[in-house]
């Protein structure tokens, strides 16, 4: 009932603001107002003439009838002080049909005649008028001297007349309601045939927003009016962003190739260059090098700062291609224990809080999930001042795991929160300058990582105010089959 309510008020608000009809109501009312508008004054013209008409009619025939009357009777005057009647037509001819009455008078107002069951008409007034519910028309009697002899007074009912003006009037009504109903119907057929195409044009496009594929076509009007126009329009507009995709996506396609590649190649001589420095390190122990040793120091600090950010594009590569590594059941809080410990170097005086104590099974690459949380790990180590306070927690919820690690340092904007993982991405810390500035791909690795897995991870703010992240993989399943080695990048 409520829904129904609802919707009924929804409605019933959309009827008192005509603006936001559909276009097709808008035509139709439109089109059945002027429609109105003509049917009434037509209709208002053509019934006062037919009104005119019928009236003027009934009245001559009653000015006809009196006159024959007044023609056709004679009245004779002898000793006797009023006058008698000398000859006189068949009065109930007049009125049985006609529902009439009929008085003769003579010359001094007195009643000489009447037909049968006359009524009172009124007072003697030559010509027409009303009296009684009775058209009423009075003519002189003409005597053979030429003078005034008597008076005829004939009435007849103006009921019929009447009714024969209501029907009339009725008729009118019945056909403005009609051709008003009929205008409705045909603005809405009509409106909805001209909008047909303007409907195609907004499911396709709502389609293409909803498969975002800019591919498809647009359908075209067959006829070559505006509709067909936006049409063309809307298309070449549709072709030039799926060409611009395709361009994109090329791009894109060979960048991921080259950072793949460049990954590849550069992996193994950067492997060659390490080993070598750290000989080089281990050779020079006298005291008299150190100078030596420095350089080396450095340049192995290079070289190894430089593989971890060859491993994190190459890992990324990976992940593009969707070809990371097997998936099968592990113990995600062993997993998360084994990257905190190794974080806890990096913690500096930072104070590290581990909350695993219950095995959590999932269905991933452990060394990727080691990835991902180490990289949470070292991100909060990075963006919190000495002395902050980072705590690692790790718990069920429904079908998921939740990782979450959170910190009392400034904290993430709002407006940051869904950047952060994007790639080359880096927030000022205040660890920054004792650790240097880290790649921009950590949390990319773990956006990364979740995704792979099925899940997903998000920044929030902490209860005291910092950074709070948020892992979530799903649980593994009771009997979890190892998923078919992948091709290796």
């Amino acid at each position: 009932m409520s829904v129904k309510r609802t919707r009924a008020g929804a409605w019933l608000r959309r009827l008192r603001h005509p603006r936001s009809w559909p276009v097709r109501w808008r035509l139709a009312a439109v089109s059945s107002g002027l429609t109105l508008v003509i049917l009434l004054l037509f209709g208002g013209l053509i019934g006062q003439i037919a009104t005119q008409r019928i009236r003027n009619d009934f009245n001559n025939e009653v000015r006809s009838a009196v006159r024959i009357l007044a023609s056709e009777t004679t009245v004779e005057y002898g000793l006797s002080p009023h006058g008698q009647i000398g000859k006189i037509p068949q009065l109930d001819s007049f009125v049985r049909a006609d529902e009439a009455s009929v008085r003769v008078f003579d010359i001094y107002g007195n009643q000489i005649a009447e037909s049968e069951e006359s009524v009172a008409m009124g007072p003697l007034h030559l010509g027409i008028s009303e009296f009684g519910g009775l058209r009423v028309a009075v003519e002189e009697i003409i005597g053979e001297n030429g003078e005034p002899s008597g008076t005829v007074q004939y009435g007849r009912s103006i009921h019929h007349v009447e009714e024969t003006v209501d029907r009339v009037w009725l008729l009118i009504a019945a056909g403005i309601f009609g051709g008003t109903l009929l205008a409705i119907l045909a603005g809405v057929a009509i409106a909805g045939r001209a909008m047909r195409p303007i409907s195609s044009l907004t499911a396709t496009a709502r389609k293409i927003a909803n498969t975002r594929d800019p591919s498809q076509r647009m359908p075209k009007p067959p006829a070559e009016d505006e509709v067909g126009e936006l049409a063309l329009t809307l298309d070449q507009m549709l072709r030039s962003l799926d060409a611009a995709r395709g361009e994109r996506e090329a791009a894109m396609q060979r960048q991921k190739e080259f950072v793949a590649d460049a990954s590849h190649e550069l992996r193994t001589p950067l492997t060659s260059v390490l080993a070598n420095l750290e000989l080089l390190q281990a050779s020079l122990g006298q005291q008299d090098q150190a100078e030596d040793r420095e350089v080396v120091d450095s340049a192995l600090r290079s070289s190894r700062r430089m593989s971890r950010l060859v491993g994190d594009l190459l890992l990324l590569a990976r992940a593009d291609a969707g070809r990371l590594d097997q998936h099968r059941s592990c113990d995600l809080a062993e997993i998360a224990g084994d990257a905190a410990a190794e974080a806890a170097p990096l913690m500096g005086d930072r104070t590290l809080k581990v909350d695993n104590d219950r095995p959590i099974r999932v269905a991933g690459s452990p060394d990727e999930l080691h990835r991902l949380v180490l990289n949470l790990l070292d991100n909060a180590a990075r963006h919190t001042p000495p002395r902050s306070r980072i705590e690692l927690s790790l718990r069920q919820d429904g079908g998921e795991a939740i990782v979450e690690v959170a910190d009392d340092g400034p904290g993430i904007p709002a407006a940051m929160r869904t950047q952060v993982f994007d790639r080359f991405v880096r927030g000022e810390g205040p660890a920054d300058t004792a650790r240097g500035t880290g790649t921009g791909l950590g949390l990319a690795i773990v956006s990364a990582v979740a995704e792979s897995h099925g899940g997903g991870v998000e920044a929030a703010e902490s209860d005291s105010g910092g950074a709070l992240f948020r892992a979530r993989i799903p649980i593994a399943a009771p009997e979890t089959a190892a998923n078919k080695p992948l091709e290796a990048l």
